[in-house]
């Protein structure tokens, strides 16, 4: 998260609106959504999770089915869980600001329809937002808009390690 906070620093410096913390994003500075993909992770890279879109009430992204499937064809359920793990926590660690970071402490996927190609679009909004703790829900859904699996996620925030 560092690095996006600097990259996002210097986006700002530039011209683009992204000073960080929560209240200040534009959800949709081609910039700002760059370095916030550039630092996803390799997990997000191999799976193809895009982020889309981001602020202190949404944050939006995609990935797509295939390469994510199970035997069977279908996505992959823990798949799903990967989308809304990345979502919650990346949002948690953008709401808790500079200076701090968020793991993901409990994760709860319902899986309710299939997704068999295309994309599906995962959307993460807040529900608790605390100085040590955080909780969202995630609805993940398939092309079509039918909902393909409701997650929710709670993290832990704290300080971040030196270095």
């Amino acid at each position: 998260m560092r690095a996006l906070f600097e990259t996002t620093t210097a986006a700002a410096a530039a011209g683009a609106t992204a000073g960080l913390p929560a209240g200040t994003w534009d959800a949709t500075d081609a910039a700002v959504l760059a370095a916030a993909n550039a630092v996803a992770g390799e997990l997000n890279w191999r799976m193809g999770v895009r982020i889309t879109e981001f602020g202190p009430d949404r944050l939006v992204a995609t990935m797509p089915v295939a390469g994510n499937r199970q035997p069977y064809g279908l996505l992959h359920g823990g798949a799903n869980g990967v989308l809304a793990e990345t979502l919650g926590s990346f949002h948690a660690g953008m709401l808790a600001g500079p200076g701090r970071v968020a793991v993901g402490t409990e994760l709860n996927c319902t899986h309710h329809l299939a997704a068999t190609g295309g994309l599906v679009r995962g959307v993460c909004m807040p529900i608790h937002v605390g100085r040590t703790t955080m909780s969202f829900d995630i609805v993940i859904s398939r092309d079509d808009g039918r909902r393909t699996c409701t997650a929710r996620l709670s993290c832990l925030v704290r300080e971040a390690p030196a270095g």
